[in-house]
């Protein structure tokens, strides 16, 4: 079955980061949360309009789901979805996202 997701660079590389840093600890929950990744990237293309808004950070082209302690940012009326950009919700999202890191 073919993706029906995209992913940019920017969140290509931020997905890298989150299971390498997993993986210096557990190998193994880096797979499980790699494939909860990819499931979650899924399920958003199987219907698009899930997630919440955040105006103040993005206008209304983009939605924001989280999954764990992350923050998955994607253009949901792109088909596919394209997913612009992952954050730990710990970060400033305002600084984060509307700097453009996520494009």
């Amino acid at each position: 079955m073919r993706n029906r997701f995209s992913l940019t660079p920017a969140a290509r590389s931020a997905l890298r980061e989150i299971l390498l840093d997993i993986a210096e600890e557990n190998p193994d929950t880096a797979e499980r949360v790699r494939v909860r990744f990819l499931d979650r990237f899924s399920e958003l293309s199987r219907s698009p309009g899930t997630g919440h808004y955040h105006e103040e950070l993005l206008d209304r082209r983009y939605r924001f789901s989280n999954l764990f302690s992350w923050v998955i940012c994607y253009e949901w009326e792109r088909r596919p979805i394209r997913v612009i950009g992952i954050a730990h919700g710990a970060r400033d999202l305002e600084a984060w996202f509307g700097s453009g890191d996520g494009d």
